[in-house]
């Protein structure tokens, strides 16, 4: 294959201490999505990302573990961030079906503090703040639209963040990558929320919820009617008024990958992007949100993750997926003018010159057999990620 290593490089195991390899088996073993493309990271910073992973997975049990009394689980999130510092500290009581990365925290502890201080200070500090925000959402359920994009902060727009500046540590991109947090903070925003908007039923299934009230108390009294056959007219105007909110982070998502020069970094960033506005797409209007599961089928999203390697692609399929948003469209809709707006200001960024100037180039036919792989081997990964819940669960909102 050639060139293919530059793209999914092969981890050299042998070089690997035991508790690093350990750490790239846990990783493995929880990511079901996008492990692969972790994986697939340049140099160092794949070992960071790794790290990253695992620590926000360890943080995210213990927020979901239902099994840990509040006064227990409060202290815990607010001081995990110290944990990384406490060679022997672990957690065995937890009852969730990930309890490893708490039981051997050890092991994953120790390799934080094997890497570079610049990473350590960003792992730290990402880990601090979500644990905080964690904290301020264990008794409450979101209220209002701010609330919504603070609750989505502390769990995946902070993940944005971290890895922009695990980016610009490791030298690989652009120190602004690492410093605009908006951009940063929009790119985990937008996959959060359309995580949240296909995963309805599922949420209320398991009996919690993480749609605005200020959203759905405009059609139902409890967002739980949304469900009722008798309300979907109204469950469909509440479903396209989040869409159109998810939306107005694809110019912001744009803007940020129009900046990365890292293919593996890219392609990290990219994939998920476009598995999410086709999955936005999907659940558009659409009353299965309701009903059932909404997924992207096996063969689209393999085809979304062999093309996303430029720029120009990715403007391609988000402009292919707000198209189809834009012909479903209702006259009724009560939302209407504000989604015709998110869709014409995201037709202006992609018709852009600056950002397809960017990342002007053309891949070679060795790197798109290396994309071909790279799509193949993600999706052992990608197709348990339609049942996932909310939560930094992938590092990318997932």
């Amino acid at each position: 294959m050639g060139g293919c290593r530059t793209v999914m490089p092969k981890l050299d195991h042998g070089s690997m201490s035991v508790s690093l390899r350990t750490c790239y088996r846990y990783l493995n073993e929880t990511s079901r999505s996008f492990a692969a493309v972790i994986q697939a990271l340049d140099g160092e910073l794949r070992h960071a990302v790794c790290i990253f992973y695992l620590v926000l997975r360890a943080l995210d049990t213990v927020e979901d573990d239902m099994s840990i009394p509040l006064e227990k689980k409060m202290p815990l999130l607010h001081n995990f961030h110290t944990f990384l510092y406490q060679p022997e500290w672990c957690y065995t009581e937890s009852q969730e079906k990930d309890r490893q990365v708490l039981e051997d925290f050890p092991t994953i502890s120790v390799e934080f503090r094997n890497l570079g201080q610049e990473y350590q200070d960003v792992i730290s500090d990402i880990c601090h703040r979500m644990g905080v925000g964690m904290a301020e959402f264990l008794e409450k359920r979101v209220g209002s639209m701010k609330e919504w994009d603070k609750y989505c902060h502390y769990v995946a727009g902070l993940v944005g963040i971290g890895l922009s500046r695990l980016f610009s540590a490791s030298q690989l991109e652009d120190p602004e990558v690492g410093q605009d947090t908006e951009l940063a903070n929009s790119m985990g925003l937008f996959l959060q929320k359309t995580n949240i908007i296909r995963d309805y039923l599922e949420d209320q299934q398991e009996g919690r919820s993480f749609w605005p009230k200020e959203a759905w108390g405009q059609f139902v009294s409890q967002v739980e009617d949304l469900a009722q056959p008798q309300n979907l007219e109204s469950a469909l105007s509440c479903l396209n008024l989040l869409v159109a909110d998810a939306l107005r982070h694809v110019p912001d998502v744009i803007s940020y990958l129009s900046r990365l020069r890292n293919q593996s970094i890219f392609n990290f960033c990219a994939i998920p992007q476009v598995m999410a506005i086709a999955t936005l797409s999907a659940c558009y209007n659409n009353p299965q949100v309701f009903q059932g599961v909404v997924k992207i089928r096996k063969g689209q999203a393999v085809t979304l993750m062999m093309e996303a390697t430029s720029m120009a692609a990715v403007q391609a399929i988000i402009s292919q997926y707000t198209q189809e948003i834009l012909h479903k469209v209702s006259l009724t809709d009560p939302s209407r003018d504000k989604t015709l707006l998110m869709l014409e200001r995201i037709r202006e960024k992609t018709l852009s010159g600056d950002t397809l100037r960017s990342r002007a180039h053309h891949l070679s036919p060795v790197y798109l057999s290396a994309a071909m792989l790279l799509a193949a081997i993600s999706w052992q990964y990608l197709t348990a990620a339609a049942g996932q819940s909310p939560g930094t669960t992938d590092m990318q909102g997932h």
